[in-house]
């Protein structure tokens, strides 16, 4: 079915806003972010645009959610750049493709990781937002059908996280016990929380040579998961 004239027009008006967006954030953040100062940088009365984002967060979303998929892209592409076979080799590769995006991107970053009032990501991993960690699960469970997998923890699990892990469980990670999963979720927070370490200065004054510092967690990690 061929798109319409009128729908390729508004295809590449929409994907003009954005690009907009993206360079305000760039320059200002995503507090600065104005559907007026867009408008006007296209030359678009500020009615027409609510005909393609009703409300500032309509367009936060969208920026959003592209900054998920294109973070998740760089992981997957750089993950499958590495012999299957290669459990831990396609974790750091995916790691390092993580946190590679994020300092280039850094607003993008700070949009999908940071607190956002008034945006709420959908539930679960469904879409753009879960493909990073669904790459972690998918990791893992190759590691534990070879036979390795996440190092035995004796700790009992809270009962309500539990709740949580079962549905997880059941939903994308049915090959991993509760404490597998457990592991796995712990390994996307800290990749997460150790780019966010470096992106935002946590460590500034700590840590001199970060990718090293990078590299020897992310060997860590990958070790308690079992990928060696």
């Amino acid at each position: 079915m061929q798109t319409s004239a009128r729908a390729r027009v508004r295809d590449e008006l929409t994907r003009e806003i954005k690009e907009a967006a993206r360079r305000q954030l760039a320059q200002q953040g995503s507090a600065g972010l104005s559907l007026r100062a867009v408008a006007r940088e296209l030359g678009m009365v500020s009615s027409a645009m609510y005909r393609y984002f009703p409300s500032r967060d309509d367009l936060l979303a969208a920026l959003i959610l592209d900054a998920h998929d294109a973070v998740a892209s760089a992981a997957v592409a750089a993950g499958t750049s590495v012999r299957h076979r290669n459990l831990l080799g396609r974790w750091l590769a995916v790691a390092s493709a993580t946190r590679a995006w994020a300092l280039a991107h850094p607003q993008e970053y700070q949009l999908i990781f940071s607190s956002r009032p008034g945006y709420h990501a959908p539930a679960g991993m469904n879409g753009p937002a879960g493909r990073i960690p669904l790459l972690v699960i998918e990791l893992v469970t190759d590691a534990v059908e070879a036979g390795r997998g996440p190092a035995a923890d004796e700790r009992p699990i809270p009962r309500a996280v539990r709740a949580d892990l079962k549905s997880l469980r059941g939903s994308v990670a049915p090959a991993l016990s509760e404490q597998q999963l457990a592991a796995t979720v712990l390994a996307w927070t800290e990749l997460i929380a150790s780019i966010s370490s470096e992106l935002f200065g946590h460590l500034h004054n700590v840590i001199s040579d970060y990718p090293a510092y990078f590299d020897y967690q992310m060997h860590g990690v990958g070790q308690r998961l079992g990928l060696t």
